[in-house]
């Protein structure tokens, strides 16, 4: 079978314009947007911040450049995993480029389990605000008392009582749980005893985010950043009540929809990451060119231009194996393609790391400031090794799908 990262010329024009918004409509706003996230209350929106961001994405509308991670949809504009990877890699590139063409994590995966796995109830109340850019959404997954790398640990109690369910318990690291404009959680629960398969013993539920019994205990701080205004929430749920009809597919089907869920978005994410490095690498090669030390350009001096080569030469690499996985995932086969998004989800943060890191080296005191978007993006990318499982579950998944190919014993 021919393998192809070719984009068909239609949506070659399609990323021509969001690569030339992104540099110049997107980008020169970035700076003021994120000045104004210090001014007043950091968990509501200025209304300057409201202008630049609804007026770009306004813009983007009208334009027709919107919801391009519709992958599988005639919604979409029916762009294969491999042509949105692209997409993904120029919106990585600003931390306004992804909501700025209504493709941000988590409402990208919650649309998704919404249009496959929800009610039409669910898809009116909840699908349609959210493809429209109107309300923002939170998955809930992660849980501060278990190891919730292993997510046959998730504990959160979901129990009947009668035409209810009633959740306790508590998340945390809920992305984008701290926007204002944030209106419903998917939540993995727990609904099964030991006498199911651990596979069939949690499910997911759709609760909004208004509940009584709902509360947020604090932000989370990444490196000391609580990423205001989207956050990373501590929540409690206490006596939480949703109907009954909020399950999705039922009990016992969290893991066959949270596997629907997670394998794209793992490679939008890595995808955005080599957005980021290639901006990082940008920025370092300008810096090289421009500042002086000893008599010469930075570029010149000590072994600058053999980091610069392996930068560019490592970004290549993880954007080559990221088109591979997402190859992979679109011949429909989520188990061959698993092992391949697995590898570049620990590469693609790995590399954009390095590359960031080397860009605030070559900028000096600056570098690790708050007058460039280096300190804040190599915060963001650490977090990357973390979310959609951390690099050791995905080396052992790798590492067993490799012995699987000498033996026919379970590894």
């Amino acid at each position: 079978m021919d393998m192809s990262f070719v984009l068909r010329e239609e949506n070659r024009k399609l990323l021509d314009q969001v690569t030339d918004m992104i540099r110049d409509e997107i980008m020169p706003l970035e700076e003021e947007y994120q000045a104004e996230i210090a001014k007043g209350d950091r968990w509501t929106f200025t209304e300057r911040q409201t202008e630049i961001l609804e007026g770009l994405k306004q813009k983007a509308r009208s334009r027709g450049l919107w919801n391009f991670w519709l992958t599988d949809s005639e919604r979409g504009f029916g762009l294969s995993t491999v042509e949105y990877a692209y997409f993904a890699e120029q919106m990585g590139k600003t931390p306004l480029g992804a909501e700025v063409f209504n493709c941000s994590a988590p409402d990208t995966g919650n649309m998704e389990v919404f249009e496959r796995y929800g009610t039409e109830a669910m898809k009116e109340e909840w699908l349609a605000p959210l493809l429209e850019g109107k309300i923002r959404s939170a998955y809930l997954m992660t849980e501060p008392d278990v190891a919730s790398s292993d997510a046959t640990n998730i504990s959160m109690s979901c129990v009947r009582d009668g035409d209810d369910y009633v959740l306790n318990g508590e998340k945390w690291w809920s992305s984008g749980a701290g926007d204002p404009r944030c209106k419903v959680y998917i939540v993995m629960v727990k609904t099964g005893g030991e006498e199911l398969p651990v596979h069939k013993r949690q499910s997911m539920i759709v609760v909004p985010a208004g509940a009584p019994g709902i509360e947020i205990l604090r932000p989370m701080e990444v490196y000391g950043h609580d990423d205001a205004p989207h956050g990373h929430m501590h929540i409690r749920f206490t006596n939480v009540r949703v109907p009954a009809e909020n399950i999705l597919l039922g009990e016992g089907r969290g893991f066959e929809i949270a596997q629907g869920r997670l394998g794209p978005g793992r490679i939008h994410h890595c995808m955005r990451a080599v957005g980021q490095a290639e901006i990082a690498l940008e920025r370092m090669c300008k810096r090289s060119l421009q500042r002086e030390a000893f008599g010469k350009k930075l570029a010149q001096l000590g072994a600058n231009y053999d980091i610069i080569a392996e930068c560019r030469m490592e970004i290549e690499m993880a954007r080559l194996l990221c088109l591979k996985a997402a190859w992979y995932m679109d011949q429909g086969d989520a188990r061959a393609a698993a092992p391949w998004i697995s590898q570049i989800k620990v590469v693609a943060p790995r590399m954009a790391l390095k590359v960031i890191d080397e860009a605030v080296q070559m900028f000096g005191g600056q570098g690790v400031s708050q007058d460039t978007p280096l300190a804040i993006a190599w915060t963001h990318v650490r977090t990357l090794r973390l979310a959609d499982g951390p690099d050791a579950v995905h080396r052992r998944q790798i590492a067993r799908a490799e012995l699987r190919k000498h033996t026919q014993e379970k590894v």
